[in-house]
């Protein structure tokens, strides 16, 4: 975890490099979209990617993630969220703290993803 802090440099966060867009999310393959919100949160507003074959979504609340973690495949693209990015952000750096590498916080959260996968983009991205 030390490490992992000491390279959160202004650097760091100004290449936007732990970020993902959503549009960019549904391009890449292999992707696991970690839902990071409570159980409540999640069974009150579901996200599935039936059009999206690339992507499996697994809902893992922040609070039970010590004790999942063996849930998450780090040959996977991993990407987190929430509705603020605050609790995808703690996730973010524990995973990078327990060997995770290939993870990236999606940008502009729930909010953005629901955006993102409107039926018209859905339909341009299929078509």
């Amino acid at each position: 975890m030390e490490q992992s802090l000491r390279n959160m440099t202004l650097e760091f966060f100004g290449s936007g490099k732990h970020k993902i867009s959503p549009d960019d999310l549904l391009e890449k393959k292999n992707v696991l979209l970690l839902d990071v919100r409570t159980k409540e949160e999640h069974e009150s507003i579901l996200i599935k990617f039936g059009g999206y074959s690339n992507i499996i979504c697994k809902n893992i609340p922040l609070n039970e993630l010590p004790d999942r973690i063996d849930e998450i495949p780090k040959e996977r693209f991993i990407a987190i969220f929430c509705p603020a990015n605050f609790r995808s952000s703690m996730t973010y750096l524990y995973l990078l703290s327990k060997g995770f590498t290939n993870i990236r916080v999606l940008e502009g959260g729930y909010a953005a993803l629901t955006d993102a996968v409107m039926p018209g983009k859905i339909l341009k991205f299929i078509s």
